[in-house]
C-alpha cells in the first residue's frame, strides 16, 4: 500500500522543484491558495499541466480533447496550466482561487467548442484551463427515469450508462459521442431525436454550478432565471456546470436506421429540394439529416460531382418506416434492403459514425472521430431553397477542396416549444438548421484561401435563409458574428443566437455575476451599450 505523504510536503517538493518564471509562481500560488481553499487529499501535481514542467505531458493534455486543430497552432495562446481536479470542492477552489489571484479562467468539459473558446484566450493574459474531464459520473435511476450525468461525461458515456440498465430508455441529445455533457447541453444540444422529445436541454430537471463566489449550486439555490439561463445560453457566461440531471425518454426495442445517397446525376438537387418541404412535417419519430459534400464522379476520376447522403433514425420497425416514406416522400426511393433494424443505443452509434460491428462499448472511449483545422458557420432555415439557389450552392462547394454541410430538419416537438421556454429560440418556423464546414489539413498554410471561401460562399446564402436577424447556433460558435471587444455591439451576435432572449440573458448576467468573472470573446455581457 503506498504510504500516505502529506499534502503540504508535495506542495513544498513541487515549490523548489520548478524552474523559476512568471507561469511556474502563478502555478505555486494556485496550488497553495487550493490547498488552503479545498480538501485536497490526493498528489496534486498530478492533476496540473504546465510546459514549464513537461512540455510533453502539457501539449498531450492541451489537444487530448481538442476538436479544431486550428486552435492547437503555434500562434494562438496557450494557458499557463491546465488543472484537472478530481472532486467538485476542487472547482469550487479553482474558482476561488482564480478570482484571488486575477487569473482569467477558462473551462473546458469536452474540447469541442468550435472557436476554442474553452483552451485559448485571445485578449487574456494570463489564463488557465479546468479541464473537467475526470468528473464524469452517470447515475440513472429508472424507477424516476433520470440520470445525473457529470460534466466530463460524454453522450456516449451517458449512452452506454442508460442502456446498461434498460433497453427501453433513451436521452436526446448529441449526434457526436465524443461531446462533453457541461458544455453540450448548457447550448441546447439537438440530437437525432429532437423531433420527438425536443433538445436535450429541454430535457434536463436540475444542475449543480459553481457560481463567480465559489458556492454549488442546485436548481432551486441558483433560481428559476438561472436555471432558465444555462439551458441554452451557451458555455462559460454564468458558471461552471458541474452535472446535469436529465429526464429519460421511452424508445423502442426496434429502431430503424438507413443511409440513401444521390449525386447529381441522379437527381439529387430536386430530391434534396422535396426533402426541405417534407422533412419538418414528417411522423415525430423519423428524423432524416442530409450530409452533402463533393465526391469523385467514378473510382480514380478528377471530375467532382455533388453527393447528398439522406440519414436516417427511425423510433420503431421497418414496415412503418417503409409506409411513412411511401406517402410522404416517395422521391427517395428508399426500399427494405436500405433499412437496418437494430436496438437504439446502436441507432446512436450509427449516426455517430461508428462501424456496425462496434460493440457498445466504443462509446466509453470519449475520443473525436473528427479532427481537423476547420471553420464552421451556421443557418436556419423558413422556407425551401429553390433549385437555382441549390445550383448555385453546387458551383460553390466545387471550388473548395474539403466543403461539408450538415442538415438537420425541424418540425414536430421542435415547432411545439415556445421559443422562449429556454434561451435557445430556433423553433416554430424553422424547416431545417444548416452546419457550414470547411476543413484542411496543412494548419495557418492555408487558412486565409479556406477562411475566405466559407465566408463568401456564406455571404451568397444570406438571400436563402432566416433574416432579421440572420439566426445561428450557439454552440457552432462563430466569432465572425462579433465578439465583446471594446467598441463592438454584443447585439450583432447575441440577436442571431438568441434573438428576443438575449436582453433577458444580459439581465440575469448582470444580477448573477456582475463583476463578469466568467466571461469570453462571446460571452453575455452583464449590460448593453
Amino acid at each position: 500500500m503506498a504510504l500516505a505523504i502529506p499534502i503540504a510536503f508535495l506542495v513544498t517538493l513541487l515549490l523548489v522543484s520548478v524552474p523559476s518564471s512568471l507561469s511556474t509562481t502563478l502555478q505555486q500560488d494556485f496550488m497553495q491558495c487550493l490547498v488552503d481553499n479545498s480538501d485536497v487529499s490526493f498528489p496534486i501535481t498530478a492533476s496540473f499541466f504546465s510546459p514549464d514542467q513537461n512540455a510533453t505531458l502539457f501539449k498531450e493534455e492541451l489537444e487530448s480533447t481538442a476538436q479544431n486543430l486550428r486552435y492547437l497552432t503555434p500562434s494562438k495562446p496557450k494557458p499557463v496550466f491546465i488543472f484537472e481536479p478530481l472532486y467538485e470542492t476542487h472547482v469550487q477552489a479553482a474558482v476561488v482561487c482564480a478570482k484571488k489571484l486575477k487569473v482569467q479562467l477558462r473551462v473546458r468539459s469536452g474540447g469541442h467548442d468550435y472557436e476554442g473558446l474553452s483552451f485559448v484566450a485571445e485578449d487574456e493574459t494570463p489564463f488557465v484551463v479546468v479541464d473537467l474531464s475526470k468528473l464524469r459520473q452517470v447515475d440513472v435511476d429508472l424507477d424516476s427515469s433520470s440520470a445525473w450525468a457529470h460534466a466530463g461525461a460524454t453522450n456516449g458515456e451517458v449512452y452506454y450508462r442508460i442502456q446498461e440498465k434498460s433497453q427501453t430508455h433513451g436521452f436526446p441529445a448529441g449526434l457526436c459521442s465524443s461531446l462533453g455533457m457541461g458544455g453540450h447541453l448548457v447550448g441546447g444540444a439537438y440530437g437525432s431525436m429532437m423531433r420527438k422529445f425536443g433538445l436535450g436541454a429541454d430535457n434536463v430537471l436540475d444542475a449543480r454550478i459553481v457560481d463567480a463566489n465559489g458556492k454549488i449550486l442546485d436548481r432551486a439555490a441558483m433560481g428559476e432565471d438561472v436555471f432558465w439561463a444555462i439551458r441554452g445560453a451557451g458555455g462559460g457566461s454564468f458558471g461552471v456546470i458541474l452535472a446535469w440531471k436529465i429526464k429519460l425518454v421511452p424508445v423502442p426495442a426496434t429502431v430503424t436506421v438507413f443511409t440513401v445517397t444521390k449525386t447529381l446525376e441522379q437527381d439529387g438537387t430536386n430530391v434534396l429540394y422535396k426533402w426541405q418541404q417534407v422533412a419538418d412535417k414528417l411522423d415525430d419519430d423519423l428524423f432524416i439529416r442530409v450530409i452533402i459534400s463533393p465526391a469523385r464522379k467514378t473510382t480514380g476520376s478528377a471530375d467532382r460531382t455533388i453527393s447528398m447522403s439522406f440519414q436516417a433514425q427511425f423510433l420503431g420497425d421497418s414496415n412503418r418506416l417503409l409506409e411513412i416514406m411511401q406517402k410522404d416522400f416517395p422521391e427517395l426511393g428508399l426500399t427494405e434492403k436500405d433499412c437496418t433494424e437494430m436496438s437504439w443505443i446502436k441507432s446512436v452509434m450509427y449516426i455517430a459514425g461508428f462501424p456496425n460491428s462496434a460493440a457498445p462499448e466504443a462509446l466509453l472511449a470519449g475520443k473525436s472521430l473528427f479532427k481537423n483545422h476547420f471553420k464552421a458557420k451556421s443557418d436556419f432555415v423558413k422556407e425551401p431553397i429553390p433549385v437555382e439557389g441549390l445550383e448555385g450552392l453546387w458551383k460553390r462547394f466545387l471550388e473548395e477542396d474539403s466543403p461539408l454541410t450538415i442538415w438537420n430538419p425541424y418540425g414536430g416537438m421542435m415547432s411545439r416549444i415556445s421559443e422562449s421556454e429556454t434561451p435557445f429560440p430556433h423553433r416554430e418556423g424553422t424547416l431545417f438548421k444548416i452546419q457550414w464546414l470547411s476543413t484542411w489539413p496543412d494548419g495557418e498554410a492555408s487558412e486565409a484561401k479556406h477562411m475566405k471561401w466559407i465566408r463568401e460562399m456564406y455571404d451568397y446564402m444570406e438571400q436563402y435563409v432566416s433574416q432579421n436577424p440572420r439566426q445561428a447556433y450557439v454552440n457552432y460558435r462563430d466569432l465572425d458574428l462579433g465578439t465583446n471587444k471594446e467598441g463592438s455591439d454584443a447585439r450583432e451576435w447575441g440577436a442571431k443566437y438568441y434573438k428576443g432572449n438575449f436582453e433577458r440573458l444580459v439581465k440575469i448576467k448582470g444580477e448573477f455575476d456582475p463583476d463578469n468573472f466568467f466571461r469570453h470573446e462571446q460571452s453575455v455581457p452583464t449590460k448593453i451599450g
